[in-house]
């Protein structure tokens, strides 16, 4: 396989990763299982076209870190940790909230791991602690999830509903060994 560049999102991205998330809506309506929550109705495309220049706008902020995995010059996935906190004020500023997306034809061929790595390098200087949503279902990415650190801390049952079944989504969370304050080691893993 080609090498996977991890890089910072940027506006030309948006067509790319556009085509890779109407492509879980293709997946879900053929019957398959899909690990990412979607909307009951595809979102038009000036809606993504928003949602991505939004994002590119928190990202140079600093808001969030918006990475995308590239291969052969075309975007295949991306993956994002913001701010749980409503605000660098709030007292949940400390924590993050992560999500991933990887094509159909990418998957498990290293490019989710080369999108955590580089996400999880950033985090480490902006966050304490990082969450993720993943459904029970979905034990491949929870396994690569355990791989880099990250435990299951609770379960929410029946959060998804899809074609008239229930899903329990599974949370997980990373706390880093470090105090911002500088006074050694927090907390350890749950």
């Amino acid at each position: 396989m080609p090498p996977i560049v991890v890089r910072p999102f940027r506006p030309e991205d948006a067509p790319d990763l556009g085509e890779t998330y109407y492509q879980l809506y293709d997946e879900r309506d053929a019957g398959e299982l899909v690990g990412i929550t979607l909307f009951t109705q595809r979102p038009s495309a000036e809606d993504e076209k928003s949602w991505y220049d939004k994002q590119f706008e928190r990202a140079q902020s600093g808001e969030v870190i918006f990475l995308v995995a590239e291969v052969d010059g075309r975007v295949v996935g991306n993956c994002v940790i913001g701010r749980h906190g409503p605000s660098d004020l709030s007292e949940e500023a400390h924590v993050g909230e992560l999500g991933i997306l990887v094509g159909k034809d990418m998957r498990g061929q290293g490019v989710g791991t080369a999108l955590l790595e580089r996400a999880l390098e950033a985090a480490r200087r902006r966050f304490d602690v990082v969450y993720l949503s993943v459904f029970a279902f979905n034990t491949r990415a929870q396994r690569l999830y355990e791989r880099f650190g990250f435990v299951e801390c609770g379960r929410l049952p029946r959060m998804l509903k899809r074609g008239g079944r229930y899903f329990d989504q599974v949370r997980m969370v990373l706390v880093f060994d470090h105090d911002p304050s500088g006074q050694g080691p927090t907390v350890k893993h749950p």
